[in-house]
């Protein structure tokens, strides 16, 4: 038994009190998931962000992120998951029956789409925070293109009871502070980099594209053919998250710290004021031209490309890098699932159920800190997986050491059975121990996984993914319409979609500057480093 697994079960013992199993139960989620609307012949929609959905800029679950035609459907945090579900389920039938013939895209890899210019960008209104979410939108689209903006996904968002991060420090010998809640979370997500090719692997289900999509791409990958147009990688996990994809090769010199909070800050707000050679032949506000928020590296901490993000909820006019300090880490923003295509609301309770294992096994793991040769390993082990995650003979590094992706999770589900039996206890149930030894399954069967289904009902059928992609969307839009509301009906989100349109409305009515100040301000002096204490609990 090595060191790491002899403390992991001292955690775990820990954890069997009674004080640890309550606040167990008071883990939260909540889902960001987006979907392009499409046109019933699978072309992306052209027309604006449906009047019914209610204003983009302030509806509190109905949004879009970078084209009028992604939308992004968002649940509060909940500590149970049959109630983000059902959350979701609202959403989702609300809008397929508010946006006439159109339809919810149902994989993250783009439809047809034969220019770029036929992807509009998000309008957000003509107050200054609006105009600033479009400058940043054009931006995006100067520096990378748009299709790539085009790509959907699913956020989870994962945080820790506050009663749970005062009896973990003192387990560790630790005051409870604010601040020493920030670093714990940050011990999970080094974990979380150096595990989270499994996510990919379990999860991915983007193992081909439309041809459409490589136009004017330089890659060297060897690309196979299917259907008319499509193109595929036998062995492909999450076309998404590869170098085709969600990804960015300016950034890719960045050496982001997840060591500690005050270094991972300061090497964001680097890469906001630091120029780019590559990006600065477009305007940034000379004469009122903006073709971009700046000529930096990335514009704003959004633009990071990771597939986690530590997060605090902002105020107004506050940036992310200054609501981290103020007021430390909130919760945890897991960026690397794919839309589940055989979910009609793009993932299901067995996911939530089995990232909650995830999570919590990657904090109760113990977790050194991450030198550079060890984020590039954990960069190449994703690389490898979302490229040829299937293929038997796929060898991945652990600490400099060689292994096969199934030895690593024989260990790795070794931790995540006994962090589903301590979560099965605290929540008097089943269903993590269940949710584990779904995904296990996979591991010694890879055509269990989306992308290896996904890809046999392709290849079975001499299919496109656009062909496959419209009729799901068709079976999910008649699904959707036999949903029952469960939290939010008709009624209660014609009226959010209101109150939205009233608080922009507001919000443009009290803009007092005009937009190059507001710019200037908003990107003013950060301030200190430190976050304050908020001493013992």
């Amino acid at each position: 038994m090595t060191a790491n697994s002899t403390r992991f079960e001292a955690r775990i013992e820990a954890l069997q009190s009674s004080e640890f199993l309550s606040s167990l139960k008071d883990i939260k989620r909540g889902v960001e998931r987006e979907a392009l609307r499409i046109n019933p012949n699978g072309t992306l929609a052209q027309t604006p962000h449906p009047q019914p959905l209610g204003s983009a800029l302030t509806h509190e679950s109905i949004t879009t992120d970078f084209s009028e035609s992604l939308l992004e459907f968002i649940t509060p945090p909940e500590s149970s998951a049959a109630t983000t579900t059902a959350q979701l389920k609202d959403i989702h039938k609300y809008v397929i029956d508010n946006i006439g013939e159109e339809q919810i895209w149902p994989l993250s890899m783009p439809c047809f789409i034969d220019d770029e210019a036929h992807i509009p960008i998000a309008y957000f209104g003509e107050s200054n925070v609006g105009k600033m979410k479009r400058v940043y939108r054009i931006g995006l689209k100067n520096r990378y293109g748009s299709m790539m903006q085009a790509i959907a996904g699913v956020h989870f968002n994962f945080s820790l009871p506050d009663s749970f991060w005062a009896q973990w420090a003192s387990l560790n010998g630790k005051a409870h502070s604010q601040e020493q809640t920030s670093a714990d979370y940050f011990g999970l997500i080094r974990n979380y980099r150096r595990f989270c090719w499994l996510i990919p692997f379990l999860y991915g289900a983007s193992p081909a594209l439309c041809g459409s999509f490589l136009k004017g791409k330089q890659h060297a990958l060897p690309f196979e053919k299917v259907g008319k147009g499509t193109v595929y990688m036998p062995y492909a996990t999450s076309l998404r998250m590869s170098d085709l994809g969600y990804t960015s090769a300016e950034q890719s010199s960045l050496k982001i710290c997840y060591n500690e909070l005050d270094n991972y800050v300061h090497l964001l707000r680097s890469a906001m004021t630091t120029p780019s050679t590559r990006f600065s032949s477009f305007a940034a506000g000379e004469e009122g031209n903006y073709q971009q928020l700046s000529r930096n590296i990335i514009q704003i901490e959004n633009e990071l490309y990771s597939p986690i993000r530590p997060k605090q909820p902002t105020k107004s006019m506050e940036k992310p890098t200054d609501a981290l300090v103020r007021r430390g880490i909130n919760y945890i923003e897991v960026r690397a699932l794919d839309v589940n295509p055989f979910s009609s609301i793009g993932i299901t309770q067995t996911q939530f159920d089995f990232l909650d294992v995830f999570l919590l096994s990657c904090l109760l793991i113990p977790s050194a800190e991450l030198d550079e040769a060890q984020l590039n390993e954990a960069k190449e082990n994703m690389n490898k997986v979302v490229l040829e995650g299937r293929n038997p003979e796929l060898m991945l590094s652990n600490n400099g050491a060689e292994i096969s992706l199934p030895q690593w999770c024989d260990t790795l589900f070794g931790y995540f059975k006994q962090a589903a039996t301590l979560l099965d206890k605290a929540n008097d149930t089943d269903r993590y121990s269940r949710a584990v030894a779904s995904e296990f399954e996979k591991v010694g069967n890879p055509d269990l996984t989306p992308s290896g289904q996904l890809l046999k009902m392709l290849l079975e059928n001499d299919k496109d993914n656009g062909v496959l992609g419209l009729e799901l969307a068709q079976q999910y839009q008649q699904e959707m319409k036999h949903f029952s509301y469960t939290f939010t009906d008709e009624k209660g989100f014609a009226e959010q979609a209101e109150v939205s349109f009233k608080a922009q409305k507001e919000i443009e009515a009290a803009d007092n500057k005009d937009f190059d100040t507001f710019i200037r301000d908003y990107f003013a002096e950060a301030p200190a480093k430190k976050m304050p204490d908020k001493g013992q609990a």
